[in-house]
């Protein structure tokens, strides 16, 4: 089935003019007869409800993510952002603190502005879509996945998970530990899962629920769990961090106990926002959150334009770039 993009690639404009054309807006006569028949040639028909809805709707999007301070999420951000520029819609960011109580709050604005739609990485299990969806507008789950059956673009997290262990103990290292966000969150677990994987094909042995710690998704989680591996009367000599910001505290409470990487092995799930530490030290794989961001928003605008195939999830894979200098 043909989408607004494939029409505005026929016809030579932009994804936002196909939505002018379709939706009356004034487009200069050229224009006009260039989308409709590409359109024709592409047997494209843009669904009737959606273009009622659209007409009714302002030319915005709300992306509502959990952690604005985390470049992550900021670096995803952008990718939305221009893509929805580009379509000429404006984007509104909604920062929820992982809060359902301030992200119910958020959604509720945006069906009151008549946003077009909305791009959310939900805060928990808890989090409810049924205000939007009650209002027919179109929504795209970004990097954690929901109960609702809606378009999402997710990372492979059980294999993040996989590839940061598998790196540590390719390089001999053998009590590696785990240290992810919150359990219930699904990114946690999955990533969780992986490196549980990982560890138990190499070490038969090996303790995995003596190495695992859930806390948060911030620099304070990674230095708690951090220092709570380091008391134990073995500790590990190698840990895996769910995600980037753990990743920093795990490695600020290393250093402050004279235990630089690669003398403790580090692999992190995200790339590091900042360290002091040459970047061959540490194992990242790293996670293309401006390409979820650009395959959120274009799935959005293929929704807001009238496309009405089921849901469909896109999964994206990391790129693992490993610490040369961990090696022994």
């Amino acid at each position: 089935m043909s989408t607004i993009y494939d029409v505005a690639e026929r016809a030579g404009v932009s994804p936002a003019t196909v939505s002018r054309v379709f939706n009356g807006t004034k487009v200069s006569p050229e224009k006009v007869e260039a989308v409709r028949r590409a359109a024709a040639e592409l047997d494209f028909t843009p669904n009737r409800a959606a273009r009622a809805l659209r007409r009714q709707s302002a030319e915005v999007i709300a992306l509502v993510i959990p952690d604005i301070e985390n470049p992550y999420f900021t670096e995803m951000a952008r990718g939305v952002e221009d893509v929805a520029a580009d379509a000429g819609y404006s984007v509104v960011l909604c920062n929820s603190d992982s809060q359902t109580e301030k992200e119910a709050a958020y959604l509720r604005i945006a069906v009151a502005e008549h946003m077009s739609g909305v791009i959310i990485a939900t805060a928990d299990e808890r989090t409810s879509l049924d205000a939007l969806r009650v209002a027919g507008r179109p929504v795209v789950a970004v990097d954690r996945s929901t109960r609702y059956d809606i378009d999402g673009v997710v990372m492979a997290n059980r294999a993040a998970g996989a590839s940061a262990a598998e790196d540590l103990l390719g390089a001999g290292y053998r009590r590696v530990a785990y240290i992810g966000g919150p359990e219930h969150i699904d990114t946690a677990a999955e990533r969780a899962a992986g490196w549980r994987a990982a560890l138990l094909a190499a070490v038969p042995d090996a303790d995995p629920d003596e190495l695992a710690r859930f806390a948060t998704f911030r620099v304070d989680g990674g230095r708690a769990a951090m220092e709570e591996l380091l008391a134990l009367p073995e500790p590990p000599d190698a840990v895996v961090a769910g995600n980037n910001l753990i990743g920093v505290g795990a490695i600020q409470v290393l250093t402050e106990h004279g235990l630089t990487p690669p003398e403790v092995g580090v692999a992190v799930v995200g790339s590091l926002p900042f360290t002091t530490l040459s970047p061959t030290a540490v194992t990242v794989v790293r996670l293309p959150a401006r390409d979820m961001g650009v395959t959120a928003a274009r799935m959005l605008l293929e929704r807001i334009g009238g496309d009405d195939r089921p849901a469909r999830t896109v999964v994206l894979s990391g790129d693992v770039q490993s610490a040369s200098a961990a090696r022994r």
